[in-house]
Order: structure tokens, then C-alpha cells, then sequence
């Protein structure tokens, strides 16, 4: 049994067919509740707010599969995952001692954990993500893909390279509603496409600017990875308050601060222009013109932008806007009709903005029953995930080694939609984008804004070099 433990699934327990079954003769030290060939074993890496409320509930439902580590800067919340875990796990009778790590890159040399998930702020997406790909993990990421473009080129090729399967947070392409939203676009029943409509919210300015000594349970040099040294303010980074509630409830400052995220057009635009490309079918590709303009705030610690409008043109002749005053959601419009989809008033955690007004429905259209009508041979249908379930989609994925429902590359694509118009948002000009060379036509500012300068020892360039 030298096998791995994916390799023993897939060549034992999935048939021709794709079916599981049995094999004829398993070795009885297999047969066991808790047999590593039986479970994905699964490292946790970062056990904030969106570990504890989507990712780590969504992972540890999964029958297949083993929490077996938990990893984060903050000893505190570490230290919280592994009680969450072990007590989960104790309910259902099963006995597992939870390894933490400060670290993640130690957790990566086992060779009993399988896959890792990653829920770490923006930052800190492409190193540990290029790093589980050269240790052989298979990989689920919360949006966005990365901070930059060139860490997304990267990070995209090195995963693709290597074959590993791949999950990102775009829950929603496991959502029926914007699955059948995408399919009616993608098969005509709107006529020709030729605008996307998606609405996002805004995130406020503020934040305290006060020097704050670093706690103890925090590896501050860390979690600052290879963005510039600042000065540690608890509103630069997360909560440390005492009540849990609070703690992984409230959203954090990092989010709202450009060395580390984006803003809005990255943070919820990942999740709504990933649907306009899967509607658009342009997956693979992007725009091939963009230009926006946003207010950015003058003073305090927050510095993402505020109120924005950006257009993006594609080749196909759809143009692409994002503005903060449009309903949040995604508005296909055509030739022969709309179609418009939304989470409704759902919230992946309770600090979350409202992704809709009260009394809207979360799918609509100019003409209802074209939801209604039968899918014909030829329609395009679309990725369906196992009980509608994002997560269960990525572990069904490890196991039968067959892509989940979203590519790494889609990844990369959907998130370098909303990266090409905040630079122009930045810049506050019109600029032609080469989607296939992944550069601005003659903008060299422009296109020095496509990657950061990397503090030593963090970063992805030696990574780049390895692989």
C-alpha cells in the first residue's frame, strides 16, 4: 500500500464508470472508521472570521474528509480552531488530536495531509498557494485569486502544472439560481448579450492611525508578509476581543487597507464578475479596453476606494460595468430581455453589507418563463455541484480527480477583470488591455501596477524561480 491516499480512491473505490464500489480484495488494515485511505486530510490555514463562518463548517460536514491541522499567525485563534475541530469531531465519536501550527510551511512537509484550505487575507494568497502546489496539496482558496495579476499568472500556471485540483470561495457557481441565470444567457434565451450590469457595495473610510504595541499571540512580522513594515494598530489587522462573537464576527480592518485587499471591486466584485464571465462565457479571457473613476478617501487608516464606476469592453462586443449604485448582484441584459441574479438578503457573516434590497427576488427576468423552459439537447449546461454544496464539490473533486467548478485559470481570469479597472479607477484614465499578453498597450504606468515589490523573506519570486 504505497499508494496515496487519492490514488487509492481513485483506483479502488471509483469504477469505470465513475461510480464508487468496492474493491474485491481491500487489505483489512484499510477496512477502519478512521483509515487514511478512507479520508482527505485537510489543513486549515488561517482560522479567522471566514474560516469560522463558511470554510472550516463547510469542510468539516464532509464525510471524506479530516480537519487534521489548523494553522494561523494569531496563536489565539489557532488555538480556537483546534478546540472547535476536536469538539466537532467529538461529537460524532471521533477521537483526532488537531496539530496547530504558527507556520504553515512546516504543516505542508507532512505527507499524511492531503489538501489544504486557505482562508488568509488577500495578502497572503499566492505564497502559500504556489507553496502547497510544489508540496503536491490540492487546494481551495477564498476569493479573491491574489493580490496582484502577475502573483495570479503565477499562481495559475504552477497549479495547472501540476494537476492538482482546485477550489476558489465563488460559492455562488454552486448556487442553482446563478447557474440557471448563466445557462439562460449562454443559450440565447435573452437574445444577443451586449451589456453586464454588476452592483457591488462600498466599504467605509475611518480607522484609527494610533500606534498600538503589538499582542504577544500575534506574529505581526507575519502577517505582514511581504507588504511594507507599518505600524500595528488593531485596525490594521483583526479584532482581538475577548468575546468570541466579536472576535470572528466583525469584518476587519485589512480589508479596507489597499497593501492588503483591494477594496470592494476585488473583495465582492470576485465573486459577481466571476458570474458575468461564466454568463458571458469569457472564462479565459477578459477585456480588451477599460476606464473608471472612484473616490478615495484623504485621510485615515482605510484607503480603499469609496464610490466608483468602471466599464470594461470585450471582444465579443459585451461591455462590462461596475458601479456602486446598481442593485448588488448581476444584470444580463440582451437584445430580447434581462436576466438578473443576487444572493437575495443572504450574508456570509453578520458584519457583512446586505447583498439585497428586502423583497427582491434573488433570480429574476423581463420574462420569467424563460426559466421554465426545457433545456434542449444542444443547450449548453453548466457545472452542477453534488448537493448544490461548494465545498463538497472541491473534496468530490480530490477524490475522483475531476476538475471542480472552478478552474484555477478561470480563477485568475475572473479576478484580473476586477484588477484591470481598479488600476484604471486608480489612475483615472481609459486603457487598452492585451488579455492574451496579460499587459496595457503602451501605459507603462499602468502596467507597473500589474505586480508589488516584495519584502524580504516573503514573496513568490524564488517560488516563480523553483518552479
Amino acid at each position: 500500500m504505497n499508494q496515496s491516499r487519492r490514488e487509492f480512491f481513485k483506483t479502488s473505490m471509483i469504477g469505470a464508470a465513475g461510480a464508487f464500489v468496492f474493491p474485491t480484495i481491500i487489505p483489512a488494515r484499510v477496512l477502519g472508521a478512521d483509515a487514511p485511505s478512507k479520508k482527505v486530510n485537510i489543513l486549515q490555514i488561517g482560522c479567522g472570521r471566514i474560516a469560522r463562518s463558511m470554510d472550516m463548517p463547510g469542510i468539516l460536514k464532509q464525510d471524506a474528509a479530516r480537519m487534521v491541522a489548523v494553522c494561523d499567525v494569531d496563536s489565539i485563534r489557532a488555538a480556537d480552531a483546534k478546540k472547535v475541530v476536536e469538539e466537532f469531531y467529538a461529537k460524532k465519536g471521533i477521537t483526532l488530536d488537531v496539530k496547530t501550527y504558527g507556520d504553515y510551511r512546516g504543516a505542508l512537509q507532512r505527507t499524511d495531509i492531503d489538501a489544504v484550505a486557505l482562508s488568509t487575507p488577500d495578502h497572503w494568497h499566492a505564497q502559500p498557494m504556489i507553496e502547497a502546489a510544489l508540496a503536491g496539496k490540492d487546494i481551495y482558496v477564498q476569493k479573491p485569486f491574489t493580490m496582484t495579476l502577475v502573483e495570479g499568472r503565477a499562481a495559475s500556471n504552477i497549479i495547472r502544472k501540476k494537476k492538482l485540483m482546485f477550489q476558489i470561495g465563488s460559492q455562488q457557481r454552486s448556487n442553482p439560481g446563478f447557474r440557471m441565470a448563466c445557462e439562460v444567457v449562454r443559450n440565447g434565451r435573452i437574445g444577443k448579450l451586449h451589456t453586464v450590469k454588476v452592483g457591488l457595495p462600498v466599504d467605509p473610510a475611518g480607522g484609527s492611525t494610533e500606534k498600538m504595541p503589538v499582542p504577544s499571540n500575534l506574529n505581526y512580522d507575519m502577517w505582514l508578509g511581504s507588504t511594507p513594515l507599518a505600524p500595528y494598530n488593531e485596525d490594521r489587522v483583526h479584532s482581538q476581543n475577548k468575546d468570541s462573537k466579536k472576535r470572528y464576527g466583525d469584518r476587519p480592518g485589512w480589508l479596507r487597507i489597499d497593501s492588503y485587499c483591494l477594496g470592494m471591486i476585488t473583495g465582492w466584485g470576485a465573486h459577481h464578475v466571476d458570474i458575468a464571465h461564466w454568463g458571458m462565457g469569457t472564462e479565459m479571457t477578459g477585456p480588451i479596453a477599460v476606464e473608471g473613476k472612484a473616490e478615495f478617501p484623504a485621510s485615515g487608516l482605510w484607503n480603499v476606494h469609496g464610490p466608483y464606476h468602471a466599464e470594461a469592453k470585450y471582444a465579443n462586443g459585451v461591455t462590462l460595468i461596475i458601479d456602486n449604485t446598481f442593485d448588488v448582484g448581476v444584470r444580463f441584459e440582451g437584445s430580447d430581455g434581462w436576466v438578473f441574479v443576487t444572493r437575495g438578503a443572504e450574508k456570509i457573516t453578520a458584519s457583512d453589507p446586505s447583498t439585497g434590497k428586502k423583497g427582491k427576488k434573488s433570480l429574476d427576468a423581463s420574462n420569467p418563463d424563460i426559466f421554465k423552459q426545457p433545456r434542449g439537447a444542444k443547450d449548453i449546461k453548466l457545472h452542477v455541484s453534488p448537493k448544490d454544496d461548494h465545498h463538497l464539490d472541491w473534496i468530490t473533486s480530490i477524490l475522483t480527480r475531476k476538475p471542480a467548478a472552478t478552474s484555477p485559470e478561470q480563477a485568475h481570469r475572473s479576478n484580473s477583470a476586477c484588477i484591470v479597472p481598479w488600476i484604471a479607477m486608480k489612475l483615472g484614465r481609459k486603457l487598452k488591455w492585451d488579455s492574451k499578453a496579460e499587459k496595457f498597450i503602451g501605459d507603462d504606468t499602468a502596467n507597473s501596477m500589474l505586480s508589488r515589490a516584495e519584502r524580504a523573506p516573503y514573496g513568490i519570486q524564488k517560488l516563480v524561480k523553483k518552479a
